[in-house]
């Protein structure tokens, strides 16, 4: 930490900046470690920074530039006014902000290039880089990278897996596994869980080409084949069907020492219920308890989803009645598959019932957005106590209140009785905020329904009508009573 404190201090120093990025990924450690004293001293480092650094207004000053309609007539006596402070900093701040406009922060790159004289390095290069890479500047961000290279710079690991990252969650595939490639023939080569999450990807809309060329990189950069990238290969062969040529990467596994474990046997579970082959499905867990390898509670809830993804619920039910039989627990995830099963077949009395009991007798602890869930279906069909007492469950498990629904419902359709039964499920103590009640209230108000606005006011706590604003509320409504 010495060493740090010193180097950023030498970095002010020189007229260089912390960037937002690097500062909130050391914040970020800073905290894991619990390091309160460094936290806050980065902080006030920053933030400091920040003020003292005018750049702002030449960020701003220049965007506007280049997004206003004479950008194309040339720029140059506007830039040239505005003395710009020509430096890494500047050039990726600005990069940044026309991030919505690559071509245009492109334009800039170039601009600033020709007229101004400045020598774009390996920062400026990655900095563009990450702006171009989206889908409608893909052209231009290879482009880019290729000229990179050619001028003796490299892209940095971070920048590559921003970009691999997003070009993953676009569904950018073919660019992602170019990207890669063009990676592994650098110096700073993806790293072993780089390639693995690649192929994960790849295997959700499997494309057996894009597989095989990360696979053959990987291989011909010197790196053995691990149980991982295996099981990458093996994930998009199942996930299509294709389970001889699964079996076969299978077989290539064995004879490396590598065992078929619950990711692999997992994998053949999903493929085959995605070919609806339920049946056999089944039979692999058979297959693995043979095998002595014991299914565990992600696989079971694997065959079990593909049954409720096929709707077929009662199947579901009865693989779930085995795997308890097997004394495994179901989790979270578990329960959430079934009840969004339940609910796909409209058997919303099952799904309450089931919730309660895994609850109940189990003592497990939903998602929340489980809850939300069942408790919005609910209110749609007027169930308003199962509802509640799903409210009551919440708060149990520690959850935020869930009310926006419920506020919704009482407003239209509830009475007084049920406007109090759900502020007292909202309640952390004795009594549940007033803005709580100010938002109930109000609900009253808006749908029209004054007289139950009035009831449920003078029921009550002194507080709640006491307060300020609840009063106000009132006051600026001519139906109701007088308070006493």
């Amino acid at each position: 930490m010495k060493q740090f404190w010193v180097t950023i201090r030498e970095m002010k120093e020189k007229g260089f900046y912390v960037d937002e990025e690097t500062y909130l990924t050391i914040l970020g450690l800073l905290k894991k470690e619990r390091m309160a004293s460094d936290v806050a001293a980065l902080t006030h480092f920053y933030n400091r920074m920040i003020q003292e650094n005018a750049m702002n207004d030449a960020v701003r000053n220049a965007v506007e530039v280049i997004l206003g309609p004479h950008w194309s007539q040339g720029p140059e006596n506007k830039l040239a006014e505005l003395k710009l402070p020509m430096s890494e900093n500047f050039l990726l701040r600005t990069f940044k902000e026309l991030r919505r406009q690559p071509l245009k922060a492109l334009e800039c790159f170039r601009w600033v290039g020709k007229n101004l004289g400045y020598k774009h390095n390996s920062v400026t290069y990655n900095g563009i880089a990450r702006v171009l890479a989206q889908r409608d500047s893909i052209r231009e961000f290879w482009s880019v990278v290729m000229e990179m290279r050619t001028q003796g710079h490299e892209m940095d690991i971070d920048t590559y897996i921003k970009i691999s990252r997003n070009f993953q969650k676009c569904r950018i595939m073919k660019d992602a596994v170019e990207l890669y490639e063009f990676m592994m023939d650098g110096p700073f080569e993806p790293s072993d869980q780089d390639c693995i999450l690649l192929l994960k990807t790849i295997s959700v809309d499997p494309d057996l080409d894009l597989v095989f060329r990360v696979v053959k990189k990987y291989e011909a950069a010197g790196h053995t084949l691990s149980k991982a990238v295996y099981d990458g290969i093996h994930r998009s062969l199942t996930s299509i069907g294709r389970f001889d040529e699964a079996q076969k990467i299978v077989e290539a596994m064995e004879n490396l020492g590598y065992e078929p474990d619950n990711i692999t046997y997992s994998q053949v579970v999903f493929g085959l219920c995605k070919a609806s082959r339920f049946d056999e499905a089944c039979s692999v867990l058979d297959e693995m308890e043979a095998c002595g390898c014991l299914p565990d509670i992600k696989t079971w809830t694997i065959l079990i989803k593909g049954h409720c993804a096929a709707n077929q619920i009662e199947k579901a039910l009865s693989c779930f009645a085995k795997m308890m039989g097997k004394n495994l627990d179901a989790d979270a995830d578990l329960l959430d598959v079934l009840i969004n099963g339940f609910l796909t077949q409209k058997k919303l009395h099952g799904a309450y019932t089931l919730l309660v009991e895994m609850v109940d007798k189990s003592r497990l602890r939903p998602w929340q957005a489980t809850y939300k869930l069942l408790i919005e279906r609910l209110l749609e069909v007027r169930r308003l106590q199962e509802a509640l007492n799903l409210l009551h469950m919440m708060k149990k498990h520690n959850y935020p209140p869930f009310a926006e629904p419920f506020v919704q419902y009482i407003s239209k359709y509830g009475t007084v009785e049920d406007a109090r039964e759900f502020l007292n499920a909202l309640s952390v103590r004795e009594y549940a905020s007033s803005a709580a009640y100010l938002h109930v209230l109000r609900s009253f108000f808006n749908e029209g329904r004054h007289s139950e606005a009035t009831d449920l006011f003078y029921k009550s706590p002194p507080h709640i009508r006491t307060h300020k604003e609840i009063g106000n509320l009132f006051g600026s409504t001519k139906n109701h009573r007088t308070p006493a």
